[in-house]
């Protein structure tokens, strides 16, 4: 459909998940693009994913983030929708050239917020307390923080895991405070972690907006919405994970910033799920270069011996899936 056809129609349709957390980013963009264009309709398309499905595993027990975005991806393809919006920390930083993702919105706290009915910090929990998360990267971190505690896999949308919580299964659980916060939740974290302490994911905090890679009329009305800071600062840890070959079967954190004298730090970090070898870099790159930032902290990385320590985690993970 060209954007002559499009104008004329006046109408979108936004591919979500069902979950509570991203309903409320699809009426976001929904809200924003009728700001902007006040005559444009805005239709929802609600869709089950593979990853809503399997919750009884990992995500790299089960193939990856892209469990999140393949039938939002479908919908755009067979023409059901025109744009699908996502958390982007479950995007995969390998993106089918079939599609596009001209749009980042302005980020939220990309920090992690730790959540327990009976304790205010982390220093609090008591030895041996369990930990829920779904995350390899912020279970590796925080065993470095805690050796002592146990953490057990918790996966399912936000609801889900405060009522596990709730009902003794944890001691406490980790969750991203970006949603928290958009879903007016912020008075159930106790804590949030600094950056230092844990490094955030790749994304994390920032909504995308994915479209067919050749619709120029979706990406016409979309325009106004793309929060052009937010884009180079999830520009430079996308490209750092790609780099590192970053995805979900392996603990790959990055996150980035802009210094005092405006240009942009990345910094990377890569470890195992034990807590027992950690490789970070950093460095400071000009904002209007991204790709070249993400490159640079990937190539620190890399001299590090960090592709080394991700073919053993692979080697690891994989071992022991089949055993």
């Amino acid at each position: 459909m060209d954007r002559e056809q499009k104008e004329g129609n006046n109408l979108l349709r936004i591919a979500t998940r069902g979950s509570a957390l991203a309903l409320w980013q699809a009426h976001h963009v929904r809200d924003q693009l009728r700001q902007h264009h006040p005559r444009l309709q805005v239709e929802l398309v609600v869709l089950k994913t593979t990853g809503d499905r399997i919750l009884d595993r990992s995500l790299a027990a089960v193939g990856g983030k892209g469990l999140f975005t393949k039938e939002l991806e479908e919908a755009l393809l067979d023409g059901r929708a025109d744009l699908a919006v996502h958390s982007m920390k479950d995007v995969p930083v390998e993106l089918s050239d079939r599609f596009a993702l001209p749009v980042i919105l302005e980020r939220e706290d990309a920090r992690d917020a730790l959540l327990s009915c009976h304790w205010s910090t982390l220093a609090q929990l008591p030895r041996g307390a369990r930990v829920g998360s779904s995350s390899l990267r912020r279970r590796g971190q925080l065993v470095r923080l805690r050796p002592d505690l146990q953490v057990t896999l918790l996966r399912g949308n936000v609801d889900t895991r405060l009522r596990r919580l709730e009902e003794g299964h944890f001691d406490a659980i980790i969750l991203a405070a970006a949603g928290l916060k958009r879903l007016g939740l912020t008075a159930r974290m106790v804590d949030c972690f600094a950056v230092s302490d844990m490094l955030p994911a790749v994304g994390q905090g920032a909504i995308g907006i994915e479209t067919r890679a050749g619709d120029k009329a979706t990406q016409h009305w979309l325009k106004p919405l793309h929060h052009e800071s937010t884009g180079q600062r999830v520009t430079a840890e996308r490209t750092l994970s790609q780099a590192m070959g970053g995805d979900c079967q392996v603990p790959v954190a990055g996150h980035a910033w802009f210094s005092v004298d405006h240009g942009m730090t990345l910094r990377g970090l890569i470890v195992d799920v034990h807590g027992h070898e950690l490789i970070e870099a950093e460095a400071t790159g000009r904002p209007d270069d991204p790709v070249a930032l993400g490159q640079r902290v990937a190539a620190q990385l890399d001299q590090q011996g960090a592709r080394q320590l991700l073919q053993r985690l692979r080697a690891d993970l994989h071992a022991n899936l089949s055993s």
